[in-house]
């Protein structure tokens, strides 16, 4: 059964969705025309499967207020457990890989479930730009739709959902090999039957209270004061670097900073419409200072951040505030 109650099958084949990856159409925070129309491998997943399966994901991201500097990266942000179950009334947790899993896949997609999964995007074709056949990058992967017999899978992974086959799909779930020369992927259970499904004026109003909630625990300084302290150390190393660490350290800092923030503007027009100007302006500063900023430091010449970082910390700042305030 999908998540909408209605389960699509064909012989073998379950979907969970009853979505075909040709005809897919991306959510609003996957557009194109964002300045950053991917976030992270988990939380892009989150979004594309919610979406596919008839919810609105972008109540579940009142949690990007909470984005620290960690020392050396920016938090990692994804949609926290309790959220989704509050939301949506969808579980996830942590499931034990202890049987092939195509076979595990396949019995929980008829159970109207499905895995996220930690795969190699080595053998992704939607990686095609990037690690499809060059570079073994481990990615999280949520299940549609599995043929054991014919080697099929459809796939939420990024921005969209996509297919694979034959040898990817050996390669990705990697079939043939000795189960002890390997560990097992990370691999997580979603349920779609942990409670009420809320929608309309009672899924704003929940997810107005994990606003509220995640406010508690946002930083207690201006995280992008320490990130700038940080980030004058290691300046003449990433210029001294080669080109791999930079796409790195941009990855871990002002991609995620930047993608964050644009999620969180998208989510706080969603919930408060017009009225939230006061916040969505100062997060397009932070927005736009960040997508500066990763150009600036692609040049890998010599310059001064100063002025940039100032934005990034009033808009942070102002952001925040204005947050506070809505939510009061």
């Amino acid at each position: 059964m999908s998540a909408s109650g209605a389960r699509t099958s064909t012989r073998s084949r379950t979907s969970l969705s009853g979505c075909d990856p040709a005809r897919h159409t991306r959510h609003a925070l996957h557009s194109t025309q964002r300045s950053y129309a991917e976030t992270n491998c988990y939380a892009d997943v989150i979004v594309e499967l919610l979406h596919a399966c008839g919810y609105e994901p972008l109540a579940a991201f009142a949690h990007v207020v909470r984005m620290d500097f960690e020392g050396d990266q920016w938090t990692f942000f994804k949609p926290p457990a309790e959220d989704l179950e509050l939301l949506y009334g969808v579980d996830v947790h942590e499931m034990n890989p202890y049987r092939p899993l195509p076979r595990q896949i396949a019995e929980q997609l008829e159970r109207g479930r499905t895995l996220i999964v930690e795969l190699d995007a080595f053998h992704l074709p939607d990686t095609a730009a990037t690690s499809y056949r060059t570079e073994h990058v481990k990615t999280s992967v949520a299940m549609d739709m599995i043929d054991p017999e014919a080697e099929r899978l459809h796939y939420f992974h990024g921005p969209g959902m996509f297919a694979l086959e034959g040898e990817d799909y050996r390669g990705a779930f990697r079939l043939g090999e000795l189960s002890g020369e390997v560990l097992p992927p990370y691999t997580e259970l979603v349920r779609f039957d942990a409670g009420p499904r809320l929608t309309g004026a009672a899924l704003r109003d929940a997810s107005l209270e994990t606003l509220r909630r995640n406010l508690l625990h946002r930083p207690g300084d201006n995280p992008v004061l320490r990130f700038a302290a940080t980030l004058e150390r290691v300046l003449p190393a990433l210029r001294e670097g080669d080109l791999a660490a930079y796409h790195a350290y941009a990855f871990a800092t002002v991609r995620i900073l930047g993608s964050g923030f644009e999620a969180l503007g998208s989510y706080a027009e969603w919930l408060f419409g017009e009225s939230g100007h006061p916040a969505t302006a100062p997060i397009a500063d932070v927005v736009e200072a960040s997508k500066a900023l990763s150009f600036r430091l692609a040049r890998r010449r010599e310059f001064d951040p100063r002025e940039l970082v100032e934005r990034l910390a009033g808009g942070w700042a102002r952001a925040l505030e204005a947050l506070t305030e809505l939510a009061s």
